[in-house]
């Protein structure tokens, strides 16, 4: 995802600045300060630690990286206490973005009819380390957030009791990235589907988003860049 991501800054035109990884040392932090903006795709693992050091350093935050937000009360505080500039997005592609407003209508729909059983599959490359993407949990919260039979979600891998959305999570090669929202009754099924095929749709809205951040102040998400 860097390297697809530093290829589109550089064919829109845009210079890109040092590139840190989990090996640069502290003196190479300080060379980023003057950038417009850092565009973090990393792990869950370091991520809380990478947002807090970037706001200190007073520079613009783009965010890709899954896995921690049930911390995302903690980094609106951090984004607020630094009057910094942050953006997240669980999926950056324009698609999956329309994909989810396509989602939360159909919920709202099925939200009537409950004798449609809900379930949803998620398929991603064999190195994608957090399990659902952050893009099905979101999926799937819209539809647990408007539907009377589902409190929550839960794995089929670790058991699924009455009241939560089961969700189907698939490591298979280098899948880019599918989605698969089902809506099954005894007669008949609904069937909403993305399929990314490559990996240059999530760049592009990253690198959209870093443009969208500049000059800006406070904490923003696709909503906000897309008006959806």
């Amino acid at each position: 995802m860097g390297k697809t991501i530093e290829q589109i800054a550089i064919d829109k035109g845009h210079s890109v600045g040092p590139i840190l990884d989990r090996n640069s040392s502290d003196s190479a932090w300080t060379t980023i300060q003057s950038a417009d903006v850092v565009i973090e795709f990393t792990a869950p693992a370091s991520a809380l630690e990478n947002y807090e050091r970037l706001l200190k350093l007073g520079v613009p935050i783009v965010t890709g990286t899954t896995g921690w937000y049930d911390q995302i009360d903690l980094v609106k505080e951090m984004v607020a206490k630094h009057n910094g500039s942050f953006f997240w997005a669980s999926n950056f592609s324009i698609g999956v973005n329309l994909f989810w407003e396509i989602n939360q209508r159909l919920a709202a729909l099925m939200s009537k009819h409950p004798s449609y059983a809900a379930s949803m599959t998620e398929i991603h490359h064999t190195q994608k380390l957090d399990e659902p993407s952050g893009t099905a949990i979101t999926t799937a919260e819209q539809i647990t957030n408007v539907h009377p039979n589902y409190r929550s979600w839960k794995l089929t891998s670790e058991g699924v009791d009455q009241g939560d959305l089961p969700i189907d999570a698939q490591r298979e090669g280098d899948v880019k990235g599918t989605h698969i929202v089902r809506f099954d009754s005894n007669v008949d099924q609904i069937e909403l589907s993305h399929k990314a095929k490559s990996r240059d749709g999530f760049a592009l809205g990253a690198i959209l988003a870093a443009e969208f951040l500049s000059s800006k102040k406070g904490f923003y998400t696709m909503s906000d860049m897309l008006r959806l």
